[in-house]
């Protein structure tokens, strides 16, 4: 028996299953939770998907009314738990990636527990784990649970949506080096399912609103600071400056990649003041520039190569301060 054959016998078996995610939700951690959901569904199973926090903004054309949420429902969230016999850890490899309320309600769980990701470095607290680094997003993994385990024929445009999204979120529109020949066997095999990728690009792409850009102008314009002897980047953002342009979570999800196509860039770093840390966003390219070091080294982080985050508890100025001294130890 292959693992996603393992894994469907586990949904089948299951009386209450709840499927999680990362804190900070993004386009993976939301189109796998619902692929997953509608798929389990389709199985003629019931399930429940518990998030730490809101999806971002620009993610809501989305059906997420299913999500019951931690930081919203607490109670609901804590009872689901409880009851779960079978949990799904989808898109983070360690428990505190949930977030420190939610971290205590997994680890006490007695129900299983199934782990399928893609981040580097998993922990070991699960009874299945699909843990494959090398795959760009964890919604291609799910579409491989949907073939592997012989269901291929129930893909279908509400549970390929969410999963095309996904991957496209977490390959930039397929331009990393995370994007394999299988990635386009999958995603031809969700085209052929009825999904209308290009509604999918549209929703994601036109739904700026006026304030979002001026923020984003304004980092480009005032706050774009270059370190030409390293060619790296950093924007950094103060509370004071995200609540003039009214900043709403998700404005600056894309500021990191917008710099990091300035001709000749290594990496870009944009870190933003919000509940009362330094959220920090680290991308670059290539091999021979990984920031996931960086970011777990000094930042209380890491993640991919070259898309990881981090946060820091100094000042704005501080931690400006810290990233220009260490960026020559690291480019």
């Amino acid at each position: 028996m292959n693992i996603y054959k393992q894994i469907e016998a586990e949904i089948q078996a299951a009386s209450h299953i709840v499927i999680t995610a990362h804190r900070s939700a993004d386009g993976d951690s939301i189109g796998s939770s619902l692929g997953l959901l509608h798929f389990i569904e389709k199985l003629g199973k019931k399930a429940v998907v518990c998030h730490p926090d809101k999806a971002p903004d620009f993610l809501h054309w989305l059906d997420t009314s299913a999500i019951i949420l931690m930081d919203e429902n607490p109670e609901q969230v804590t009872a689901e738990m409880k009851k779960a016999d079978l949990i799904f850890c989808l898109d983070f490899n360690a428990t505190n990636r949930v977030g420190p309320d939610m971290q205590i309600l997994l680890e006490e769980a007695a129900g299983k527990k199934i782990m399928i990701d893609h981040h580097l470095h998993p922990e070991d607290f699960t009874t299945i784990t699909v843990s494959e680094t090398t795959v760009c997003s964890t919604s291609q993994l799910i579409v491989e649970l949907i073939e592997q385990s012989g269901h291929l024929d129930l893909l279908d445009e509400q549970i390929g949506t969410p999963l095309y999204l996904g991957i496209l979120t977490d390959t930039g529109s397929f331009r990393f080096n995370s994007v394999q020949p299988r990635t386009h066997e999958i995603l031809g095999k969700i085209l052929a399912s009825g999904v209308q990728h290009h509604l999918i690009h549209e929703k994601l792409s036109d739904n700026n609103t006026e304030s979002r850009l001026r923020l984003q102008g304004y980092a480009m314009s005032e706050k774009l600071e270059i370190l030409y002897d390293y060619n790296v980047a950093i924007i950094s953002l103060s509370k004071e400056e995200l609540a003039k342009y009214n900043y709403k979570k998700g404005d600056t999800d894309s500021l990191a990649n917008a710099v990091l196509s300035i001709k000749g860039m290594k990496a870009a770093i944009v870190f933003t003041e919000r509940d009362g840390i330094m959220k920090i966003s680290f991308r670059s390219k290539g091999a021979e520039n990984p920031v996931n070091v960086l970011a777990k080294e000094h930042f209380n982080g890491g993640g991919h190569a070259n898309a990881s985050g981090g946060m820091s508890d100094l000042t704005v100025t501080e931690t400006l301060d810290k990233l220009r001294g260490l960026i020559p130890q690291y480019f």
